[in-house]
């Protein structure tokens, strides 16, 4: 009867070698890796920015009901975003994902229901630089 010991194999009672992986195993492993962060990294990125957009144009939506919210009730135009912000049709000024600030160009116009044409805010945009995979710059949303 074989005497078995710590390390011998039962069947050909040669002594086993305990390895780590070989430097081919985990080239290959680092290698697969990269390809599925390769792939994952500009999927990720793509949907920030689809993201982004997004927040974008609902947030420009929500101030430009807020501005003919006021009008409907006001009978008049607002002199800025702050104004509706204090009279709370806005609960804050939103910020603007693509610059992450609280900064928009408010355009000013002549206030239709103003018997002295006076001005008024009568639109919002973007501040931001660049254009979406469209081609639509952000500034025109």
């Amino acid at each position: 009867m074989k005497q078995l010991s710590m390390g011998r194999n039962i069947v050909t009672g040669k002594r086993q070698k305990n390895q780590g992986f070989s430097l081919l195993e985990l080239s290959i492993a680092m290698f697969i890796l990269i390809l599925l962060i390769a792939v994952a990294v500009p999927t990720y990125q793509y949907t920030v920015q689809k993201a982004r957009e997004t927040v974008l144009k609902e947030n420009l939506f929500q101030m430009r009901k807020a501005i003919d919210q006021f009008v409907a009730d006001k009978g008049r135009l607002p002199q800025s975003l702050d104004e509706l912000v204090e009279k709370r049709y806005l609960r804050e000024k939103p910020i603007d994902p693509m610059t992450e600030k609280a900064e928009w160009e408010e355009i000013f116009g002549t206030d239709p229901n103003s018997p002295d044409g006076q001005q008024g805010l009568v639109d919002v945009r973007s501040l931001a630089e660049g254009e979406d995979e469209t081609g639509k710059k952000y500034k025109e949303y």
